[in-house]
């Protein structure tokens, strides 16, 4: 089995463009182009093999919007990348972490996802994604 990795750290933020000026300006990166899921605008700047997430709401019933009310801004989650997400989430259940996604879902990109509950993570929300990313997405 491949060594999990970081796949990236969520930060949820009330507003792109001013969360994203010290990655363009201070640090001279060039971000993806912006997406959109569960919600919220995404804006992802690549770290090496990994990646920071801005997210900011477009629902204000989604998850990143209840977020900010309840804790401001910050960050939201941390995805590990796997080799077999079945597999992991199977490993989750027979070791009874709660699973906010009991079967993968597609996220950002068109990459199959799965969250756990951070009761369940020492507060933690964590994001779980496969090694494997479909044609011409990002991992």
């Amino acid at each position: 089995m491949a060594e999990p990795r970081i796949a990236h750290i969520g930060i949820a933020v009330p507003d792109l463009a001013a969360a994203s000026a010290f990655y363009l300006e201070v640090l001279g990166m060039t971000p993806h182009s912006p997406e959109e899921a569960d919600g919220a605008a995404i804006l992802s700047f690549p770290f090496g093999e990994s990646e920071v997430e801005l997210l900011a709401p477009r629902d204000p019933d989604g998850p990143i919007a209840r977020f900010l009310e309840r804790r401001g801004p910050g960050i939201h989650h941390v995805c590990y990348r796997v080799a077999d997400l079945e597999a992991t989430l199977e490993r989750c259940r027979r070791n009874g972490y709660r699973l906010v996604d009991e079967t993968p879902r597609a996220g950002a990109g068109g990459r199959r996802v799965a969250f756990i509950h951070p009761k369940s993570t020492a507060g933690i929300l964590i994001e779980l994604t496969e090694d494997e990313t479909p044609e011409g997405s990002r991992g």
